[in-house]
């Protein structure tokens, strides 16, 4: 079995995704128990018990899952469809410690001025950051209101430094990796989430970028997040992981003697309501219960894997460089 480093599965002639790749365990852990590794780490200067970013669509993130990530310590990102914006102007118990917020570039100066003076984390949620109206807004947000910027999605790292010389904080990777993303068939745009992670992480590192890297799209498993830690990622954004539990937005549907909840991509009709071109599908997923039990899972399979690998915290699994291709 060959073992690759991160730079050789960057040449790799192929694109890959998680399901094509695997760590590997290459000396012996001295680490006895689960319980001897932290997942903790920081993100954009925020603390987190776990680098977990949920995205901001309108059926996975709203004023509920936002709060019960954040109490998890984790990163809810409220989404921008529905009422939630509105609703953070009359702080509550639910809305005081929510950390994220997903802005549209039509956000006007009364919700961002507001976001700015509760210094909450603002991304601007495009399907595509390679564009000059997105670089306006983000330069925006961080020179007229010095809020902390995420923005996206790319799928490589070539435009990595426009992006930073805008302002941006964070950019979320991946484009056509989503469950619910149809962006690759309707467009022909779209590469595997190993290979466009491991562009933008080299981009950073061969040109001393200072921009936090968000994996987004494609997780279906704590192993891919492990996975995509290990390949540079600072955060992962999650979807249909979280989708389906008792805190995301919309009702548990009975069918077929089993429960069920909606789930669909932020490009979808269901978003849109309007004759307009879709990137997006939307689909039912089996109901999953409370939030906590998947955070739970992704928690005892980061720290399993950090055990396996000898490491004992995230910024260890960041420098891991040895990997199998399946």
């Amino acid at each position: 079995m060959k073992i690759y480093s991160k730079a050789e599965l960057n040449d790799y002639s192929l694109s890959l995704t998680y399901d094509d790749i695997s760590l590997i365990p290459t000396e012996v852990s001295e680490i006895r128990t689960r319980t001897e590794v932290t997942t903790r780490s920081s993100f954009l200067g925020d603390d987190v018990n776990l680098p977990v970013l949920s995205s901001p669509m309108d059926t996975v993130t709203g004023i509920d899952m936002a709060a019960a990530l954040t109490e998890m310590g984790c990163i809810g990102i409220l989404n921008r469809f529905d009422s939630s914006l509105k609703e953070l102007r009359n702080e509550s118990e639910e809305t005081k410690n929510i950390k994220a917020v997903s802005v549209a570039l039509t956000a006007d100066d009364e919700i961002l001025s507001m976001l700015a003076e509760k210094n909450y984390m603002v991304c601007i949620d495009t399907a595509n950051a390679n564009n000059k109206a997105v670089l306006k807004k983000c330069e925006e947000l961080k020179t007229k209101y010095n809020l902390r910027v995420i923005v996206g999605n790319v799928a490589h790292g070539g435009t990595l430094r426009d992006l930073v010389n805008s302002g941006a904080d964070a950019v979320r990777i991946g484009i056509g990796g989503g469950s619910v993303c149809t962006t690759s068939v309707q467009t022909g745009i779209g590469i595997g989430q190993v290979s466009s992670l491991l562009d933008v992480y080299f981009a950073r590192k061969e040109q001393k970028l200072n921009i936090a890297l968000i994996a987004d799209g494609g997780i279906k498993s704590p192993g891919d997040v492990s996975k995509a830690l290990a390949l540079g990622a600072d955060a992962v954004m999650l979807g249909r992981m979280l989708a389906g539990t008792r805190e995301t937005p919309g009702e548990v549907i009975k069918y077929n003697d089993q429960l069920w909840k909606k789930y669909r991509g932020s490009a979808s009709f269901g978003v849109k309501m309007k004759n307009e071109f879709i990137e997006g599908e939307e689909t039912m997923v089996p109901y999953k219960g409370t939030v906590k039990n998947v955070i739970n899972a992704i928690s005892d399979g980061l720290r399993s894997s950090l055990s396996y690998l000898n490491c004992k915290s995230i910024q260890e699994l960041n420098k891991i460089d040895h990997f199998a291709i399946l």
